[in-house]
């Protein structure tokens, strides 16, 4: 059992071998951070990074269907998903570059994968066929709520029995960064307007409609949702409630794979706009979740950038991309692994008998 007087003990045991290398004292500055996070998630002060993988998860969503928020067609998200499978999508490119395994997740695509090759490389774990149209009602039950989240968290349990110890999720469902710009205005406050992103293709006439159907669609839901607080907005009533009024299939399993990550003391890297606002709920439900996360790009969705300010996060990249799946974390892998690098290998001043700027007042 790791006491608060063990873990400042190996804080300030990493601080020095950081501080020790040779180089001047913060010269790397991030990296330096991230390799002293990333002890102290693994509890060592020679961690090393252990099949690292990315969890794809994809699911549809009720709105999309009506068409009112996403320029392309629901049936976008299944033929997405057949792209991961075959090896085709921007995330599989980025993974095989930086020797980054790949799963994908059928949290509720509205789609049958039955095909030999989609039953070996997908894991089925489909809530549904898509959530139901939050303009008209919950997105989902308590109890399928309940069960996605319980999906990502066995999915995150089998690939750590499996040697992993770092994981990044990412998403696909069309429509979904509707669903995000909802949460992250219920969790923090800001007016949803505020929240909302042009998403993938999104015309200046499409965006504006957008605006209006998910300010109907706040309104709509946020008696409900102040009510679940129960005295403490933004806790892990509210973020269940949340999820089951305007959340989606995908969205749900990260919150549950945060979790159980974070539970297992794993380092999590998180993506992009929707994969922040799984986040913002993970985070609602236990607050220690964010200890083990690393935030690997601001994307060019605008509420990203304010969700990330709420949160005190600092990403690694700012590349204005938005595409999703994954691919921020995928690109940002590499410093990560350079962090932990330079923390295992690097000489220190006395190894490499390199006079420092203490040595030189002796």
């Amino acid at each position: 059992m790791h006491t608060a007087t063990n873990i400042l003990a190996l804080q300030s045991e990493l601080q020095h071998l950081i501080d020790t290398k040779t180089k001047p004292l913060g010269a790397l500055g991030i990296l330096e951070d991230i390799a002293l996070q990333i002890g102290l998630i693994l509890q060592t002060h020679r961690p090393v990074i252990s099949n690292p993988r990315i969890v794809v998860f994809a699911a549809d969503h009720g709105i999309a269907a009506t068409g009112l928020v996403n320029p392309f067609p629901q049936a976008v998200t299944a033929q997405m998903v057949l792209n991961f499978i075959h090896g085709g999508a921007a995330i599989n490119v980025f993974c095989r570059q930086h020797a980054i395994g790949l799963t994908v997740v059928d949290a509720g695509v509205n789609f049958d994968f039955g095909d030999p090759v989609s039953l070996n490389k997908l894991i089925h774990a489909k809530i549904g066929y898509g959530t139901l149209n939050y303009l008209e009602g919950d997105a989902m039950s308590r109890a399928e709520v309940q069960r996605a989240v319980e999906e990502g968290r066995g999915v995150v349990e089998t690939l750590f029995h499996a040697g992993c110890n770092c994981i990044g999720l990412g998403e696909m469902g069309i429509g979904n960064t509707s669903s995000a710009s909802l949460i992250m205005s219920f969790v923090t406050g800001i007016p949803v307007e505020e929240c909302i992103g042009r998403g993938t293709g999104t015309s200046d006439e499409q965006l504006e409609r957008k605006i209006d159907c998910l300010r109907r669609a706040a309104g709509l839901h946020a008696k409900a949702i102040a009510e679940s607080a129960m005295g403490t907005p933004g806790g892990p009533g509210q973020a269940y409630t949340i999820l089951q009024h305007v959340g989606e299939f995908e969205i749900a399993m990260m919150v549950g794979a945060y979790l159980k990550a974070a539970e297992l003391k794993m380092i999590i890297l998180v993506d992009g706009f929707i994969a922040t606002a799984a986040l913002l709920l993970a985070r609602a439900i236990d607050p220690s979740v964010q200890n083990h996360c690393i935030f690997a790009h601001t994307s060019g969705e605008q509420g990203h950038e304010k969700m990330l300010r709420w949160l005190g996060a600092r990403p690694l990249l700012n590349l204005g991309m938005r595409l999703g799946e994954g691919t921020g974390v995928a690109l940002a892998f590499p410093l990560v692994q350079s962090a932990v690098n330079f923390l295992n290998e690097m000489a220190s001043f006395e190894s490499a008998g390199v006079s420092n700027r203490e040595s030189l007042g002796k």
